[in-house]
């Protein structure tokens, strides 16, 4: 997945720092992505969302609001509306580069904030919402006390997440103003909503509100169990699966467009997120697996190990080599079931105290078969191809790109 790191000019004139993530196969659409309040483009979240819109051909801009993450300017003299004129900035710029977005993702106050811009992004086709409050002023239910300092001084700390953000009174007065009914009557792109039903951030009847305001075709898709943030990294994948899935059908990407991913013949292996060792897999455009490692080991158990792809190679080529034998003889074979084992091994006659790989085979076969059948598919077992593979020496050849 290319990318792109550069700035452009914000509301205030500050530099906003920006990530464009882009498809490794033919570019078919763009989207923009908002960050929840107080947060920034990276968070894991929009970056596992960015990744999957990327892998089907839509590039994706995300960046830091003023006074937020990389950008310049002071977060305490920003508000709710300068956030929107962020989006309109950036929109504009992606319009300049001839990338005119056509889906807008926003999580959060971030929601509420492409939901408010809407309308006037030329050509927007569809907006997805993840935790979004239906009024921006819900945000200042979060200040607690400091709501009364913020309105006697002018501005106030606040711990938000166990960080310190300073709040103005500009940014408080704005959100209280600030209505979204008319900009969602205005707006015709599809609506997807994304919410959890336990946020304790953002309760799930802002969803509700969302949805009923919207116009036709909208979508609601819970999160279940997670939580405001999308923290959870199966959360954030399943997030990003249905927002890649949804979004295909409402940008209405060309049909006859070359296919998104690997090409045939290749298996690309992707890092997916850099805190662990979680790989995104890819056979050819149209298999996506994830790799990991056990907890025990630093990963995070949301894949199969390597070695646990190898033996499901061994496996999988097994059975299959099975079944077109007995196809091919007419035999009564009903079912194959394969189970596969990896240990390391001290080998027994190099005389040294190296260890070499050993699988283990356990086979199932199912069906009316004579003893003489049974013992001929077990030989033919052994013909597998990976099987003769793992049984001699390989080589394998590596390039620096």
């Amino acid at each position: 997945m290319p990318t792109e790191r550069f700035t452009f000019t914000g509301h205030s004139g500050a530099q906003l720092a920006a990530r464009l993530d882009m498809p490794d196969g033919p570019h078919l659409a763009t989207a923009l992505f908002a960050h929840c309040f107080t947060c920034s483009k990276d968070i894991p979240a929009a970056r596992r969302i960015s990744q999957r819109l990327a892998d089907q051909g839509i590039a994706v801009l995300r960046f830091d609001f003023t006074g937020l993450g990389h950008s310049q300017g002071e977060f305490a003299n920003t508000t709710f509306s300068s956030n929107v004129a962020d989006l309109v900035a950036a929109a504009n710029v992606l319009k300049e580069r001839s990338m005119a977005p056509t889906l807008l993702i926003g999580h959060s106050l971030g929601g509420a904030a492409v939901l408010k811009v809407a309308p006037e992004i030329e050509g927007l086709k569809a907006v997805v919402t993840l935790g979004a409050p239906f009024d921006p002023e819900h945000v200042t239910h979060n200040f607690g006390g400091a709501l009364n300092e913020i309105s006697e001084n002018g501005k106030a700390e606040v711990n938000l997440g166990g960080r310190p953000i300073t709040i103005g009174k500009a940014f408080v007065d704005d959100v209280s103003a600030t209505s979204l009914n008319d900009a969602m009557r205005a707006t015709k792109a599809a609506l997807l909503v994304m919410h959890a039903p336990r946020d304790a951030v953002v309760g799930i009847e802002n969803a509700t509100r969302i949805f009923t305001a919207g116009n036709h075709p909208k979508s609601f898709v819970t999160l279940d169990d997670a939580d405001h943030l999308i923290s959870n990294p199966d959360d954030a994948c399943y997030t990003a699966d249905v927002i890649a899935s949804w979004s295909q059908r409402y940008l209405k990407l060309p049909k006859a467009a070359p296919p998104i991913g690997t090409p045939e013949g290749i298996v690309r292996v992707r890092e997916a997120d850099p805190r662990g060792f979680l790989q995104d897999v890819y056979s050819g455009s149209d298999h996506h697996m994830l790799a990991d490692e056990p907890l025990a080991y630093g990963g995070t158990n949301r894949g199969m190990s390597p070695y646990g792809y190898l033996s499901a190679a061994l496996g999988a080529c097994t059975s299959m080599t099975i079944r077109m034998y007995a196809r091919r003889k007419g035999w009564p074979l009903k079912s194959i079931s394969v189970d596969v084992s990896h240990d390391k091994m001290h080998a027994q006659d190099s005389g040294t105290l190296d260890k070499v790989d050993s699988f283990k085979r356990v086979i199932s076969l199912q069906g009316s078969l004579d003893d003489a059948q049974r013992a001929r598919l077990l030989e033919i077992a052994d013909k597998c191809p990976v099987h003769k593979t793992l049984e001699r020496s390989s080589t394998v050849v590596t390039e620096l790109l």
